[in-house]
This record gives structure tokens, sequence and C-alpha cells, in this order.
């Protein structure tokens, strides 16, 4: 299955959301209105739910429906001709990166395992389900590049490590490696090739959410990392194409709206001396 975990527990949720307000107005669910799917979108809209959130309960709401036509159960589209009203405002300025003076402070005070963590979301680019699935054998300390072979949709990419992130894979492995000093761990719930002891998000989170307090910065999740990583990469090379590479993007246009963006100023360089 090419669907990630994320994508899976999010639909989820928005299954039971639809059921939750199907239930509440009494929608025939096999035998739905024909206004009913609109119903359903103006009600999320009126509730304050933000288009894109919006468009995720639609998505989620029709793989139901798509799930029951496949079993039989019914032949109903009651989301075949909704509208969603489009979200003019770029994901990089509703959701920002971290900033440098806010990865500088939790850098500053992180343990070893946060910072690798960490750098490996804001310098190499990586989700986060594509950090805890690294394998020891995935990280080249010499050539300063490492392996995502569990990329979004069973994509592998070589990913060049940074300056910091590349001395503090050597840092971590020091520690959590192959004879390191932590290496029998009674707590570890993954196997020992797994660069990480831990395979699951919330724990990530618990570590780098300790971090981020002890510096006195807000956790706003990992996407604010390698949102970090695809503006402070593109102001560099000026190549979206380049950029969505490092992010593991298969589309330049997702990169683009939702990952990275160039200051407002930026030709001013370029167009000095005209």
């Amino acid at each position: 299955m090419l669907t990630s975990p994320h994508t899976v527990k999010a639909y989820e949720l928005g299954v039971r959301q639809f059921l939750a307000w199907a239930e509440g107005q009494a929608v025939n669910l096999l035998r739905p209105g024909r206004h009913d799917g609109q119903s359903y979108v103006n009600a999320l809209l009126a509730a304050g739910r933000a288009p894109a959130g919006v468009s995720l309960r639609v998505a989620a709401a029709n793989a139901l429906y798509r799930a029951l036509r496949w079993a039989g159960a019914t032949e109903a589209l009651p989301f075949q001709d909704v509208t969603v009203p489009v979200d003019r405002t770029p994901g990089i300025i509703k959701r920002p990166p971290y900033t440098e003076d806010e990865l500088h402070d939790v850098l500053r005070v992180a343990d070893v395992q946060a910072r690798f963590l960490l750098l490996l979301t804001a310098h190499g680019g990586l989700r986060i389900s594509e950090a805890l699935k690294l394998k020891w054998d995935d990280l080249d300390g010499a050539a300063r590049r490492l392996t995502v072979t569990a990329g979004k949709g069973r994509k592998t990419r070589v990913v060049a490590m940074s300056t910091s992130l590349g001395r503090a894979a050597r840092e971590y492995r020091a520690v959590y490696g192959p004879g390191g000093q932590e290496q029998v761990d009674r707590n570890r719930t993954t196997p020992i090739d797994r660069v990480f002891r831990f395979a699951d998000s919330e724990t990530a989170r618990y570590h780098l959410k300790k971090a981020f307090g002890q510096a006195g910065v807000t956790f706003r999740g990992f996407h604010p990392g390698r949102k970090y990583a695809g503006t402070r990469l593109l102001q560099q090379v000026k190549d979206f194409g380049r950029v969505a590479a490092h992010l593991g993007h298969e589309s330049v246009d997702t990169t683009r709206k939702g990952y990275a963006a160039l200051a407002v100023d930026d030709l001013k360089d370029d167009l000095a001396g005209w």
C-alpha cells in the first residue's frame, strides 16, 4: 500500500467526522439526497473550517463512498458536484517555517537525539516518517549523504547532508550506533539496524517538543522544519526543481505552493546597475 500512515489516519478521522454529521442530520448513507454532500461542506465552512481542511474531509468521505460502491452497497456519488472554496493563501504563509533564531535556540539546548532528529527535517528535508525508517546502512558519513529508501510512494532518493547534519549524525552514531555507548537499550522498539529506537511519530514529537520547551520556542510540528530546509535552500540555489528533489516532491508545484518562497525583493541584486 502506497498510502502513508499519516494519510490513513487523517482519512479515518475524516470518515468518523462525516459519519457523526450524517447521523446528526439523519442522512441515509446508502441513499443520500442530492444536496447532502454540499450541505456537509457548508456545515464545515460554517463551523470555521479552512478550505484546505474541508477538502481533506471531503476526500475522506469520498473514499468511504468509493469503498461502499466497490462493495456493491450503493451507487451514490454525493460529493461529485460539490463546491469547496479555494484558499489562495500559500501554505508557507499560513504555516510558515521555523526561523533561523528558533532553530538556533533549540539546537543549542537539544540533546544528541533531538538535535539529530531536528536536523534531519530542517536540513535534510526529510519527512518524519522517512527519518524514523532510516537504517544505519543508509547513512554515509564519509560522503556526507544519506539514502531515503522508504520515501513517499516508496521512492528512493539520495540526500546531501549539511555540515551540521553530518556532525550530528556522527555524534548520534557514537552514542546509539553499533558499538555505541547506548547500544543495549531495553526501551528499544525497533530492529537494531534502525537508526532510531522508536518508530512512532508521537514519541518523536515528545522528544522534540521537550527540546523546544527547554529553549522557550513553540513546537509547531515537523513540517516547519522541512519548510525551513526548502526556503533556505531556494534562497541559495534559486532553483525550485533542485529544492523539490531535496524534499522528495514529485511536483515542483508542491514545493512552490507550500514549502519554499523567495524573498519579495529577490531580484534586487540582479537588477542592480540596470
